[in-house]
């Protein structure tokens, strides 16, 4: 079964459907991402900020054991993974207009991905790996957080331009 469109293309029938339940899905995801980057920014290392150095650290150590599960790399990588999918969707639908959104949106996501590589992780396995507190707070703790506050702005620069391509969806 095939439906026309408003451009005159004629496509499967729910076809709209799947291409706009992924790009839902890919916003979704999205923000779980950037809202645990915002909670990271405006409460869980503020908070920390207030314990001495040991017990920082050995908060710190059990919060980056803790985050390693499915569920959070199910948002966390899952979304690159939808927001491409719905890019590839959406290549042939009724409105391409959307795709440089979905495209700045992949951009951001990418950019905060590869902060976490190339600084947080590298940071989080030092701190792991740390025998004296003092010294491994001061080469942690201003660096990641400078760091998270822009992967907090990039991931939510991806849920909004995903937002916005999901408005303008057909």
């Amino acid at each position: 079964m095939t439906t026309r469109t408003a451009i005159g293309r004629t496509e499967v029938a729910g076809m709209s459907t799947l291409r706009t339940a992924v790009l839902f899905a890919a916003t979704l995801t999205t923000g779980l991402s950037a809202g645990l980057f915002y909670s990271y920014a405006c409460s869980v290392m503020p908070g920390l900020a207030r314990l001495d150095d040991r017990g920082f650290v050995e908060a710190m150590q059990r919060i980056n054991v803790a985050i390693l599960n499915g569920w959070f790399m199910l948002s966390f990588l899952g979304s690159l993974v939808l927001i491409l999918a719905a890019g590839a969707l959406h290549l042939r639908g009724a409105d391409r207009g959307v795709l440089l959104w979905i495209g700045v949106a992949a951009v951001c996501y990418i950019v905060m991905l590869a902060i976490t590589a190339v600084v947080n992780v590298p940071l989080n396995d030092r701190l792991a790996a740390a025998t004296s507190p003092e010294a491994a707070r001061a080469a942690f703790e201003t660096t990641w957080v400078r760091w998270n506050t822009v992967r907090a702005l990039t991931s939510t620069a991806a849920l909004a331009s995903l937002a916005w391509a999901l408005h303008r969806a057909p």
